[in-house]
């Protein structure tokens, strides 16, 4: 299984990003595919995730409103896209993946078993 993220850039406050996640060896049935971001030295943080059985999704309540995380089944591919930016949206943003994950697991990284290479996202004031 192999995740590769992209689409990470440098905009202004307001603008918008749209992440990719391509999944290779990967089947998403019964999985919970996520987004999680990591600032220069803080921890790393959940942003996004969706359960692909039933399509359930689930957003930090930062950004609520301003980030959709959807998927594409037929491209094995997840998105984030993400609007309004602001500065403290800045970081390396990672794809992730789980086996079905109940909904009080799915803000928690350890369950994620494969992850991606992050993207850098960098929002300017």
């Amino acid at each position: 299984v192999q995740l590769q993220a992209s689409g990470g850039g440098l905009v202004q406050t307001g603008g918008s990003l749209r992440l990719s996640c391509a999944a290779s060896g990967l089947d998403f049935s019964q999985k919970t595919l996520a987004w999680f971001r990591q600032a220069p030295g803080k921890d790393r943080e959940f942003v996004a995730a969706i359960r692909w059985s039933g399509k359930s999704t689930y957003y930090q309540d930062s950004v609520k409103g301003r980030f959709t995380i959807s998927g594409d089944g037929a491209k094995n591919t997840v998105f984030l896209q993400m609007n309004s930016l602001k500065p403290e949206d800045t970081a390396v943003y990672f794809c992730a993946a789980a086996r079905h994950l109940i909904t009080s697991a799915v803000r928690t990284g350890a369950y994620y078993t494969h992850w991606g290479q992050g993207t850098q996202v960098t929002v300017s004031s």
